[in-house]
């Protein structure tokens, strides 16, 4: 058994921070289980971590934002990063905010195992095309009701597959699952994240997120690519498209990341880890640093 720790937490509590310190301090190189920041060219929204710290980084930069990633594609391409970096001597940790991805790997399931069904599919996108996004929404509801809780039900993308997945009955479908995980969530008081996420929008606007997305829809990306429907980018094409001022542009990347943060905690509640509250990041790290040390020589059983 591959031991891997996972350090997971809701957008903006310090997560890549926490990440390079352990990997420094326990030889390991980090592996990225963010679903945005995969893609080439989306930086500044998806707050990638642009400065490694010396720290080898893996799944960051590697698809085009014409490209999709599902949870299946994670799953893989994280297995093989978790086997590559345990043959070096490594350790391998996971760093990312989509538990999705998380327990689809730490569970073993083979989300998305099913092969793509031509046909399917095809139907899917007709319904998608005539009836809308809530039509799928409620045949998702009546095949697999517990799906719904798992994903993002307003990204088109996500929502054709996983109800391709669940006619095809391959959502519960688990595979072989041979790493041993230390699963860290981090926590911190509900209104300091929120204005620590306030803050990060403000600097990310200042960063040039606007310039960013702007240069992104000159390639001819639009809502209609995957990596387009993350936060902070969907607002942004509305903004430069003149569907909303820029006002209303940053207040509703704002009230997302919120609501973004509030389910990735909701999710994490619904998962076996050790909560770790991040306010104090000196004391935090502490206790990371005790709870990674005692997992690694086999004093504390994994999750």
């Amino acid at each position: 058994m591959k031991k891997v720790v996972f350090i997971l937490g809701p957008t903006a509590v310090g997560k890549s921070y926490f990440g390079i310190l352990l990997a420094k301090k326990f030889n390991g190189e980090i592996i990225s289980a963010d679903s945005v920041q995969v893609y080439k060219g989306l930086d500044i929204g998806s707050a990638k971590q642009l400065d490694t710290h010396g720290v080898t980084h893996h799944c960051i930069d590697i698809l085009s934002p014409f490209d999709e990633f599902s949870a299946y594609d994670f799953v893989e391409l994280t297995k093989k990063k978790i086997d590559e970096i345990s043959n070096r001597g490594h350790l391998p940790i996971v760093v990312g905010g989509t538990g999705l991805y998380i327990k689809a790997l730490t569970l073993g399931y083979n989300f998305g195992g099913v092969e793509k069904d031509e046909n399917l599919r095809k139907s899917l996108e007709e319904i998608l095309n005539k009836d809308g996004l809530e039509k799928l929404v409620e045949m998702l509801e009546k095949t697999d009701k517990s799906v719904l809780e798992k994903i993002d039900t307003k990204n088109p993308v996500r929502v054709l597959r996983a109800l391709e997945i669940a006619l095809s009955n391959g959502e519960k479908a688990q595979s072989k699952n041979d790493i041993q995980p230390l699963v860290i969530a981090l926590f911190k008081d509900r209104e300091k994240l929120y204005a620590d996420i306030n803050r990060r929008v403000d600097e990310m606007i200042c960063d040039g997120l606007f310039e960013e997305v702007e240069n992104l829809k000159k390639m001819g990306l639009t809502k209609e690519n995957q990596s387009m429907h993350a936060i902070g980018y969907k607002e942004t094409l509305d903004y430069l498209d003149g569907l909303i001022s820029k006002e209303r542009c940053v207040e509703l990347i704002k009230q997302h990341t919120r609501n973004y943060a509030k389910r990735q905690m909701t999710f994490l509640k619904g998962m076996e880890c050790e909560f770790v509250d991040a306010e104090n990041r000196e004391t935090a790290f502490n206790k990371i640093e005790n709870m990674v040390g005692e997992f690694l020589n086999g004093r504390v059983e994994s999750n």
